[in-house]
């Protein structure tokens, strides 16, 4: 983008050494002109917008105070990042994210030495900040370290386990919670009830508004106002909770107010060992359409800043996998009162806005907290109660444990709708599913399918369940291949799968969103087409029958080669001593970068013709 004209001053900033140039009366007018240049950017690329808004000042601030890169800032999560983004030398590709080849969606250390942590996932920033103190402090370098949180991701646990190491060996880092009361769902917890009550309590703010005023004319008798202060938190604030974890809690202040902002930075630069600052942003400040309704501005595409409402996608007569699991939720409830919904912060991204206005007692969000999402369903499930856990693929990772020792080792009835599986597309390899045939696959008792369209998804979500023990539903993002999803509840075969096409000598074995691309390639080639539906277990009888008639066995999925569903039939047919020619084709051995799905998976040739190109080339 232009910057030349409609911002005098942004035009200048090309690294944060620029930004340092400026006297502090032109800040103001800076976040202006910021601002407006994230709105028109962001209503050109689309992309993550109203926790941006939010974070303007905040921004400035610490590009201000701080001698980054030396100094280093950890962003948490990464959607308040893109005015940093801006000021350290991003801003004419900033049209260009989330796009083949543009700028990533999120901090990324390959892409700028100002990122100093790459992240995706949440709850991250304190522990790597942590890190990279401790480390630098043994180096012998004065360097600060800041981690800056949202107070939703505040609520996920590594973020807690961060702050008690580091409250206990006195590492110099800087914590600041933006606390804007809101994540991408609104927020829920303990912790999120903890914030509201201090921001709400007209006491603890006339307080601390009377102690600047006299600590401004009495410096002298410092001492003793810190110790007040001290007393008076004890007193006024719930639990200390941050005081207590061993960091010297400063808070809550305006997260808008430029000056104080700078001036509190300044001074806490000063301070050694952990400090914690509180600050109070507005998600989506200063563009009242995303200030109204932060949470529809989270993530937007393309969208006219001159109009108060965003642009409504065309109808369509199917729905996406996310829509067929939100409704299959609601009638499997209205039918079987067992069933427990359980989501770790994406009501909205998984489905379960419907369930939660229906069925309010019978769902649970956990805030970001996916370890305790699942052995919060593995208890439930010792109660005779059917959990079922909405997340995407790519988050489950972070509960692997729990997976394998509290669900599956118990073999408890707990089902996971494994949203976003596959290649994710703008949001990058932060965000892929790539794994979770393989690292499902490998887990006894776990039952694991992905269907091959929409009326199948439902009806294996019937099937995992109804199913005795764990069991896993994977689906893509977006639209399937527009089947009609029927209204029944209705179950498949475990283990069974389905021919889709009749061919001979070559047989495709495919998987979940592969089995249309795979249709089109087998008839291309002539070649026997199957939806295996189920990776665990796989249907070794038809196997065994395709051994017989068929020379070459091509397997397609759209997950990593390597431990998935085709290794299962390569490992069947070994352990069968039949020796056959085998093509794998799935995801390649490395990270996917971000870009349009489709554009993702030609790249990946797992697309129609690039199946095809594989094949033809492996059998010639």
């Amino acid at each position: 983008m232009n910057t030349s004209n409609k911002y005098p001053l942004l035009k200048n900033i090309h690294i944060p050494a620029d930004l340092r140039k400026l006297p502090k009366d032109m800040l103001k007018p800076l976040a202006k002109e910021l601002r407006e240049f994230l709105t028109q950017s962001v209503s050109i690329s689309g992309g993550h917008f109203s926790a941006g808004l939010g974070t303007v000042e905040l921004t400035i601030a610490l590009h201000y105070v701080f001698d980054t890169p030396s100094d280093q800032l950890v962003w948490d999560v990464g959607h308040q990042a893109y005015p940093h983004k801006i000021l350290t030398g991003r801003k004419d590709r900033m049209t260009t994210i989330r796009t083949r080849g543009g700028l990533s969606a999120f901090p990324s250390r390959a892409e700028s030495e100002y990122d100093a942590f790459g992240v995706g996932h949440s709850s991250t920033s304190i522990s790597a900040a942590l890190g990279m103190a401790i480390a630098s402090e043994l180096k012998g370098e004065d360097k600060q370290m800041v981690a800056i949180i949202g107070d939703g991701s505040i609520t996920g646990g590594m973020a807690y386990e961060a702050m008690n190491h580091a409250g206990c060996i006195d590492a110099n880092l800087l914590v600041i919670l933006n606390d804007n009361d809101m994540s991408i769902s609104p927020n829920v917890g303990a912790m999120n009830n903890y914030l509201t009550k201090i921001l709400s309590s007209k006491l603890y703010s006339s307080v601390r508004e009377e102690s600047k005023k006299v600590l401004s004319r009495m410096p002298s008798v410092w001492e003793l106002a810190r110790r007040t202060e001290e007393h008076m938190k004890g007193m006024i604030v719930p639990g200390t909770l941050f005081e207590e974890l061993g960091f010297n809690y400063i808070g809550p202040i305006d997260g808008h107010d430029l000056d104080m902002l700078v001036s509190t930075l300044e001074n806490l630069k000063g301070i050694s060992g952990p400090r914690f600052l509180h600050i109070v942003t507005r998600k989506g400040k200063g563009y009242p359409p995303a200030e109204k309704d932060p949470l529809a501005y989270h993530g937007v595409p393309a969208f006219d800043p001159t109009k108060d409402c965003l642009p409504k996608s065309a109808p369509s007569p199917h729905p996406t996998y996310t829509e067929v699991f939100g409704n299959w939720l609601c009638d499997m409830a209205r039918q079987d009162k067992r069933l427990l919904a359980i989501t770790p912060a994406m009501r909205e991204g998984s489905g379960l806005v419907k369930f939660s206005e229906q069925f309010p007692k019978r769902y649970f969000d956990v805030a970001i907290a996916e370890q305790h999402a699942v052995t919060l369903a593995a208890g439930q499930s010792c109660q005779g109660a059917k959990p079922v856990i909405a997340i995407y693929s790519t988050f489950l990772q972070r509960a692997y444990d729990q997976l394998i020792h509290d669900v599956a080792l118990q073999n408890l009835d707990v089902l996971f709708a494994l949203d976003r599986a596959g290649v994710v597309g703008p949001d990058g390899p932060t965000h892929a599913g790539s794994f979770d045939y393989t690292y499902m696959r490998c887990i006894p008792n776990m039952l694991v399918m992905a269907p091959a369209d929409e009326n199948e998804c439902r009806q294996m979500l019937t099937t995992g369940f109804r199913h005795q023990g764990p069991a896993s539903v994977r689906y893509p993002r977006g639209k399937g291949p527009g089947v009609t999803v029927e209204n029944s509840l209705t179950e498949l075969p475990v283990g069974q799968a389905e021919l889709r096409y009749q061919g001979s000598r070559i047989a495709i074995l495919a998987w979940g969103s592969m089995v249309t691309p795979a249709v089109a390639a087998g008839k291309h080639l002539g070649a026997t087409v199957v939806n295996m539906r189920f990776v665990k277990p796989i249907d070794e009888a038809l196997i065994l029958e395709l051994a017989k008639s068929h020379e070459i066995f091509i397997t397609v999925e759209e997950n990593v080669i390597s431990g998935g569903a085709g290794s299962a039939v390569s490992e069947f047919l070994q352990a069968q001593h039949i020796l056959m020619p085998v093509l794998n084709i799935g995801l390649p051995d490395s990270f996917i970068d971000q870009g349009t799905r489709e554009e993702l998976l030609a790249i990946c040739r797992l697309d129609a013709p690039g199946i095809i190109a594989q094949i033809e080339t492996f059998c010639a």
